[in-house]
């Protein structure tokens, strides 16, 4: 079995950008809430978003006064991204972050960790924390108690791309590298129940975001067909709710 990181995570999401930014869903406010608490007033705050995609993470902490640095090794998903003051993109990836030692009071890896080398990422992520700042790792995660959901991610194994695994659906990462590597204190985790209203097109569009399906061909067709189905057994006004678990690990940097 492959591990995301093995599976080509830099180039993978050229082709979905577009997807990325339409339909990939946000964070609620209570996980950021969470990510920030303790820590100094938030405009006193400098974080660095690792992996920040087309800057969904980024521009919620901008918006809470953060300034952040967004770390993206992928051209189209930069070139995606909606501009915020608040936010300067750099190229580079989880395993060399382009910024100077202790640079941030704040170390973010949304819906990306389980992409990265692990252990070789969070030197590099405890390298630009200071000590006894915060690296968080955050991740919708599919509900497992939602019936539609377990649907839809029923059609998400049924229609996998050749060569895609079944772990990547799952976001499966070694969370436990952040103590392993002796650079953190304990971790702590928390949850929050997040939902996104879609409709037909936004469940279609949802799916299509995800590098693991197929994006043309009759594994596209029947993924439609399959998806077509799945909205009409659960649809309420048009509408389904994809419900996660909106789930944040944090831990300190240990002293240098």
């Amino acid at each position: 079995m492959s591990t995301p990181s093995e599976l080509e995570p830099t180039g993978r999401f050229t082709s979905r950008a577009g997807d990325y930014v339409r339909y990939r869903p946000t964070y609620p406010a209570a996980a950021i809430d969470a990510v920030l608490a303790g820590l100094a007033a938030p405009a006193e705050l400098v974080a660095v978003d690792v992996g920040a995609g087309t800057g969904i993470s980024s521009r919620l902490l901008a918006e809470r006064g953060v300034r952040v640095s967004a770390v993206e090794p992928n051209r189209a998903m930069r070139e995606a991204a909606a501009a915020h003051p608040g936010v300067t993109w750099l190229e580079g990836s989880a395993e060399a972050i382009p910024l100077p030692e202790a640079a941030a009071d704040l170390t973010l890896a949304a819906q990306a960790f389980h992409w990265f080398r692990a252990e070789e990422a969070l030197r590099e992520m405890a390298r630009v924390t200071k000590s006894g700042g915060r690296v968080a790792l955050l991740w919708n995660h599919r509900s497992r108690s939602d019936e539609f959901m377990r649907g839809y991610e029923a059609v998400i194994l049924e229609v996998l791309d050749r060569g895609a695994d079944p772990a990547i659906v799952g976001m499966e990462s070694d969370v436990a590298a952040v103590e392993r590597s002796g650079l953190f204190g304990p971790r702590r985790v928390v949850s929050f129940e997040h939902r996104q209203r879609v409709d037909r097109d936004g469940l279609i569009g949802r799916a299509l975001s995800a590098s693991y399906v197929p994006k043309d061909g009759p594994g596209r067709a029947r993924l439609v067909e399959l998806l077509d189905a799945l909205h009409a057994r659960y649809a309420n006004g048009g509408n389904v709710d994809f419900v996660y678990d909106a789930e944040v690990t944090l831990a300190e940097r240990l002293p240098r």
